[in-house]
């Protein structure tokens, strides 16, 4: 799917952040890097069944579409919990598709059966269900977990949102390029900034210039 084409689901994503004020503007808000941005996504706010069924069958039309071959799909504690769990079952549902899916405990069990895993085994291609990649420190715990598995391979990561801005000032590339590049996989977003504006521009318009204008700037300056 090109940057210039967005699919249904894509279109519908982007109407109910915004409908549910998942997306917001008027800040600026202050990012983790400490940057100002005119807007914010907060992936938390899908917070009733019917918001996360409708986030679930997003990812799970990315996924699909996406063509990625997986055997298991894990989801780090916490948010990654609900979403990993939802998202196989709208693969059951919409796709036909019964997948297996694991998550993590944060704290070991130490009665019962143990560790820190439920669900399936984490064994085979395993791609990571998640909410947005900032400095890339949540995946770098999903890739330990992973890796202390022997039959484990990580092969991708699908997240909600791809800022595309740089990861830092000196740095030319955004943290999602940073992950690919050093560990070898691809990170497929639900969408990205850039369809952001163009959806807005194409369905809101003028009524919306200020955001657009506001965002094609931030995008400017801080865009990878």
């Amino acid at each position: 799917m090109s940057q210039a084409t967005l699919a249904p689901y894509q279109a519908d994503y982007i109407d109910c952040a915004l409908k549910w004020d998942i997306l917001r503007f008027g800040g600026p808000f202050t990012l983790k890097s400490g940057r100002q941005s005119p807007y914010f996504f907060n992936a938390g706010l899908f917070n009733t069944g019917m918001k996360l069924q409708k986030m679930a069958e997003c990812y799970a039309d990315r996924i699909v579409e996406s063509g990625v071959e997986f055997d298991v799909l894990f989801g780090p504690a916490y948010k990654g919990i609900p979403l990993v769990a939802a998202t196989a079952l709208a693969l059951a549902k919409n796709h036909g598709r019964d997948v297996n899916f694991c998550f993590n405990r944060k704290e070991a069990k130490t009665h019962g059966e143990g560790g820190n895993l439920i669900g399936a085994p984490l064994k085979g291609r395993v791609l990571v269900v998640d909410d947005v990649i900032t400095a890339g420190t949540a995946i770098n715990e999903a890739v330990d977990i992973i890796n202390a598995q022997p039959d484990a391979k990580l092969i991708g990561v699908v997240i909600a949102l791809d800022r595309q801005e740089r990861a830092t000032e000196d740095v030319p590339e955004s943290a999602i390029m940073q992950v690919e590049r050093r560990l070898g996989i691809k990170v497929y977003s639900v969408v990205t900034l850039s369809q952001i504006i163009q959806h807005m521009s194409n369905t809101r318009g003028e009524s919306a210039r200020a955001d657009i204008e506001s965002m094609q700037a931030y995008r400017a300056r801080y865009g990878c």
